[in-house]
């Protein structure tokens, strides 16, 4: 951010940061595009399988958590490819890493999905 972008002028810079970076992750990571084609299936289900407010937002949110550590994740990757493309231990320790926080962030989708859903047609 340049030096004196403050209040309106730097929520616009902002905004437009991350709209480029929704684009870029769009345009160039394959999970983040299979990510939001579910999001976008599920989203919709979630006003029928949640019943009251906190429910619909525990469907949305978890939906939307992926996605965000996705993006992050991402980030991750594109900052150790960017270092170089030498293996290291590291590198490779942070990419793994990252891949978990993705792999938890789905077992939570799973779970509230799952059991949202349990509650709403088996009980």
């Amino acid at each position: 951010m340049k030096p004196g972008h403050t209040g309106w002028r730097h929520l616009v810079h902002s905004t437009r940061y991350s709209l480029k970076g929704l684009k870029a992750a769009f345009r160039h990571e394959a999970a983040f595009r299979q990510e939001l084609g579910i999001c976008v299936v599920l989203l919709p289900l979630a006003a029928w399988i949640g019943r009251e407010p906190v429910e619909w937002i525990l469907l949305v949110g978890s939906c939307l958590l992926v996605l965000i550590v996705e993006l992050l994740n991402s980030a991750i990757e594109s900052v150790v490819d960017r270092i170089g493309p030498d293996r290291h231990e590291l590198s490779g320790r942070a990419k793994d890493i990252g891949s978990a926080a993705v792999m938890l962030s789905l077992v939570l989708v799973g779970l509230t999905w799952g059991l949202l859903a349990w509650q709403r047609f088996l009980v």
